[in-house]
């Protein structure tokens, strides 16, 4: 329970947080943007079973892998996809807490 509780904040509350510090000036489009960026977890849908409790999602799905994540460290080099960069790093971070949770 306690875990799905952080999992789930580190995905809604921690982006609000992140985007009213960092991009306070428009915060409230930053944190949709960072939102938004959970459609990274459309690959699930590729797995089969697509939903396995126990699973570790970093380097298992595609857009999980560290190829993937390195490219978003990349998009967090330019300013243009910098606040889309921050959500899918947090987005992995996030889902890289779930791996060490389940350990």
């Amino acid at each position: 329970m306690l875990q799905t509780i952080f999992h789930y904040s580190f995905h809604f509350l921690l982006p609000g947080a992140i985007a009213w510090f960092f991009f306070r000036r428009n915060w409230k489009i930053a944190w949709l943007i960072m939102i938004a960026t959970m459609l990274v977890d459309l690959d699930h849908l590729l797995a089969s079973p697509i939903f396995k409790p126990n699973r570790c999602s970093i380097n298992f799905h595609l857009l999980h892998t560290y190829p993937a994540i390195v490219g978003y460290g990349v998009l967090f080099c330019f300013k243009k996809t910098r606040v889309v960069a921050v959500g899918l790093l947090l987005h992995m971070v996030t889902d890289g807490l779930d791996c060490l949770w389940m350990r």
